[in-house]
């Protein structure tokens, strides 16, 4: 059965990063967020009370692009022993770095065959780092019509043949329903076909990132098609509440609970 996780970097903004982790926590769910530079990442090893499921490990450079490749690959590596203290067992990676709005700003190859090839190189390279230290790299799909124009692994599919090639437990996929709703839809359809290499999953709703129940998808019918497969991992909220922070909480954990 899947555990809930909910990220904090998108509930309780008005409050600093330590009490936002602490108020997940307090409502049961495991602690995902974004960067770990410049946070004070004490509050998770002073209370084991607090888990952390996963962040984000990419800090620069880029998987599509050559001359981006080791920056990809170093920057990863430096946060993978973060992971190990915090004890999580997952890290987000990405095409590459992203700007503060989550804007693309590493460099893409022109070259199709490059960008896939280079792709391939540095997930290889990541397949090593996590076998020799347990962590997971999960790489996420973002969509290219809304929030992350330009971004190179926006469908599906083609991140699942890059992983399937890569042929590691410890590569993945992210699948962000949120974002493989906007970009190509029939989300459902996609968890069944293409489960085996899910290492985590997103959700918010569509259209607006709120939680589930604030939009057009039916997160029963999706949580139902995640017990159908026997997925086993996290489904972590990363969505902005549409009013009240408990509220959207309280909203995700009612969509993914059994009937």
């Amino acid at each position: 059965m899947y555990r809930l996780s909910i990220c904090a970097d998108t509930v309780f903004l008005d409050l600093p990063f330590e009490e936002r982790v602490k108020k997940i926590a307090q409502a049961g769910f495991l602690v995902e967020f974004w960067g770990w530079k410049g946070r004070n990442l004490e509050v998770f090893t002073a209370d084991p009370k607090i888990e952390v499921c996963g962040f984000s490990g990419t800090q620069g450079g880029s998987c599509v692009h050559p001359d981006g490749m080791a920056d990809y690959v170093a920057g990863i590596t430096e946060s993978t022993p973060v992971a190990k203290k915090l004890r999580a067992s997952f890290l987000v990676v990405h095409g590459g770095e992203l700007g503060p709005n989550g804007e693309v700003v590493h460099k893409i190859s022109a070259s199709p065959v490059t960008h896939w090839i280079t792709a391939y190189k540095a997930l290889s390279q990541l397949a090593q780092l996590g076998a020799e230290n347990r962590v997971t790299y999960c790489l996420e799909v973002l969509n290219t019509k809304v929030d992350h124009p330009g971004y190179s692994i926006n469908f599906i599919e083609d991140a699942v043949r890059l992983v399937k090639e890569v042929n590691s437990p410890y590569v993945k996929v992210l699948f962000d329903i949120y974002h493989s709703a906007v970009e190509e839809g029939n989300v459902v359809q996609l968890l069944r076909d293409y489960h085996p290499y899910i290492g985590h999953i997103h959700v918010a709703d569509v259209p607006g990132r709120h939680e589930p129940g604030t939009g057009e998808l039916n997160y029963r019918f999706v949580a139902e098609a995640l017990r159908e497969i026997g997925y086993e991992g996290v489904v972590g909220m990363e969505a902005y509440p549409l009013e009240d922070n408990n509220q959207a909480m309280d909203h995700f954990r009612a969509a993914f609970s059994e009937v």
